[in-house]
């Protein structure tokens, strides 16, 4: 997925706690989901304790392998933007990892330019939990 045009980034704080969350329960994971109140945010799990759907989209890779996950639904919302995953003071949901660390994560968005919308028109479809070698 190198090639491709980047989708989804971690500001450097969201990015230093994702490290130390990995340092902590081994590799990590992202879902975003889509609906109301902690499942609009993405939620950060220890890889392989949270199973996605085939319809699932992998929209890349983050602090290095991590991958970040969107549901298919929430997709169709977000698919002409670029994310920004950051890290801000106060409580998320007790289910994402960094929930006791008295902080959450969140979505910062912003439109793909022309340009990469361009280049996202000629690049294969993403990923989705249907493809073994996602």
């Amino acid at each position: 997925m190198d090639a491709r045009t980047r989708r989804v980034e971690l500001t450097r704080a969201a990015e230093e706690l994702v490290r130390r969350l990995a340092g902590t329960h081994g590799p990590v994971m992202f879902h975003q989901s889509g609906g109301c109140c902690d499942g609009s945010a993405p939620m950060c799990y220890p890889r392989g304790e949270f199973r996605v759907g085939a319809s699932d989209v992998l929209l890349g890779h983050v602090a290095g392998d991590c991958p970040f996950w969107m549901s298919a639904d929430q997709y169709a919302y977000w698919s002409h933007t670029h994310l920004t995953v950051d890290v801000v003071a106060g409580r998320g949901s007790g289910f994402s990892l960094e929930a006791p660390e008295g902080v959450r994560f969140l979505l910062r968005s912003r439109l793909f330019t022309d340009g990469e919308l361009r280049s996202i028109e000629a690049e294969p479809p993403l990923p989705t939990g249907e493809d073994p070698a996602a």
